[in-house]
């Protein structure tokens, strides 16, 4: 019989892979803690909070797909592959959990570069928009898109110059 952090994995797995918000939420403790791999200027903390950004996560990732699982009793690490625009990304979760089974502490790894710049140009201004400041959505996105174009743009033609295997 699974346990409650079994339990509580595969619904939150799920809802990931269904880009259910709703569902996702319902697997957090009322004072989970969302740590993203965009910022280190602030958390997301208490599951409302959580919550707008899972909101925000559904509406720019596509094709999501878990493929490995992790972890013992009291945490998980789970990998997944998607997309976010025209960018493919591999994300690593690193799932803590409470006394009950619920999500206490959601630690989100990214990669690669460009695909976290695509996430970073899109969901800060979604977020802020439902935050009532369509104003500072529009300078989140002003500020960001270049950051993208310059590492989708390093990726496709400098980065593979640095190739191991590419012939000299």
């Amino acid at each position: 019989m699974p346990t409650t952090i079994e339990t509580t994995t595969a619904q939150w797995r799920a809802a990931g892979e269904n880009g259910d918000a709703e569902a996702a939420t319902a697997c957090l403790a009322e004072n989970a803690v969302a740590i993203s791999p965009l910022t280190a200027a602030f958390r997301f903390e208490g599951r409302v909070q959580v919550r707008e950004m899972l909101v925000a996560a559904v509406q720019v990732f596509d094709d999501v797909r878990y493929h490995t699982e992790v972890g013992d009793d009291r945490t998980r690490a789970l990998f997944m592959t998607g997309r976010a625009g025209t960018e493919q990304f591999e994300e690593a979760q690193l799932l803590r959990f409470d006394d009950a089974g619920r999500i206490v502490e959601l630690t989100l790894f990214g990669r690669p570069l460009p695909a976290l710049t695509q996430v970073m140009s899109t969901i800060g201004p979604l977020l802020v928009r439902e935050q009532g400041r369509p104003g500072l959505a529009r300078v989140l996105r002003a500020a960001t898109a270049p950051l993208h174009a310059m590492t989708r743009l390093g990726e496709r033609t400098l980065v593979p110059l640095a190739d191991p295997n590419r012939r000299r």
